[in-house]
């Protein structure tokens, strides 16, 4: 059975596209822990992102790079903090997370609540600037 986020990439379920190439989709989290939050995957689904065979792992940070760059080019923060869970969703992915202090990164903390219009606003302006 297709994951979600295969469903995201395949049109099945709609996202907010942030940026997407021939191997590569990323896409805001709808429950983020700050404005800006992106999800980075393959489109090829593999549970572990560690499984992925070496190419397609580099290609992806090498994508999330260009993803971060735009975030940050449009989302007030000192980094992108990056996390790597993998245990919410059986396919292979890449958070990016504006951040100000370590804490910004704390998962068990309450996420932003935004509403279809802001998440729409913020990935158009992060869209904009991907390179």
């Amino acid at each position: 059975m297709a994951s979600i986020f295969s469903k995201i990439v395949n049109g099945e379920i709609p996202s907010y596209r942030v940026a997407e190439d021939e191997k590569y989709f990323a896409f805001l989290d709808i429950n983020p822990l700050a404005e800006g939050h992106t999800l980075v995957i393959p489109k090829q689904e593999v549970d572990y992102l560690f499984n992925l065979d070496q190419e397609t792992l580099s290609g992806l940070v090498l994508f999330a790079q260009r993803v971060a760059k735009a975030i940050e080019s449009v989302i007030p923060c000192k980094r992108i903090g990056v996390a790597v869970l993998g245990l919410e969703v059986p396919h292979a992915h890449i958070h990016l997370i504006p951040i100000n202090s370590e804490s910004d990164i704390d998962f068990h903390k309450p996420k932003l609540k935004l509403n279809p219009e802001q998440l729409d606003a913020i990935a158009q302006k992060i869209a904009t600037k991907f390179e």
